[in-house]
């Protein structure tokens, strides 16, 4: 089946990866490298982390929950220094790839697992980063936030949905992300997934899949 729309991840593909925040609070706090990943994947299904993302507690919940399963691993780290490592910084040639989509006739999704943090979706620290992602996010012709929606990729259900709400089957769907444990539901449905590593890998391996120069 011919693609006809694309859905990205934000976080980590429109937007520079909070990995590289966190990795960078780690060394300010003299924590084990990827110290945050490692609480964000011990009980990955029912942790602060996936609560937040499902919008079951507030940032002061997870600040406190987060806290405690930080110590339960024998580090100190409080949640509310992870919220403030969310919000990446935007990738001007992937904004570039959507309007080249965009005016190919592509319909376009976005699917974002975020916490009600910060402004807008991608989670702002300040006025200006909130308008720019607002921008953004309407570019795209739907758009579900965890947060909003009560579930979290990879459940199946998020990627379901999508195609619901774009009219689509999966099979003609394209779908990026950079975690590959949210790549493999969406494969699984019938999507071609990218797992995004880098700008550059991601703008490559969409180009193939689409048959179009998207810089």
């Amino acid at each position: 089946m011919k693609h006809s729309h694309v859905i990205f991840d934000f976080g980590g593909v429109i937007t520079s990866s909070p990995f590289e925040a966190f990795n960078r609070l780690e060394a300010e706090r003299g924590l084990p490298r990827d110290f945050v990943r490692t609480v964000n994947s011990t009980d990955p299904d029912d942790n602060a982390w996936a609560k937040f993302e499902r919008a079951e507690i507030d940032a002061d919940g997870f600040d406190a929950l987060f806290a405690t399963e930080a110590a339960a691993l024998g580090h100190a780290l409080e949640g509310a220094a992870v919220i403030a490592c969310l919000a990446g910084d935007v990738r001007p040639y992937m904004v570039t790839a959507l309007d080249r989509l965009k005016a190919a006739g592509f319909g376009l999704g976005c699917i974002t697992n975020n916490v009600k943090a910060g402004r807008g979706a991608a989670m702002a620290r300040s006025e200006d980063k909130a308008l720019q992602v607002e921008a953004i996010m309407a570019r795209f012709d739907h758009v579900i936030e965890s947060s909003k929606a009560g579930v979290r990729k990879p459940d199946p259900r998020i990627y379901q949905m999508m195609c619901e709400a774009l009219q689509v089957e999966a099979a003609a769907c394209i779908y990026l992300d950079d975690l590959g444990i949210n790549c493999k539901p969406a494969a699984q449905l019938g999507m071609h997934a990218i797992k995004v590593t880098g700008g550059e890998q991601a703008l490559a391996d969409l180009e193939a899949a689409v048959g179009l120069s998207l810089r």
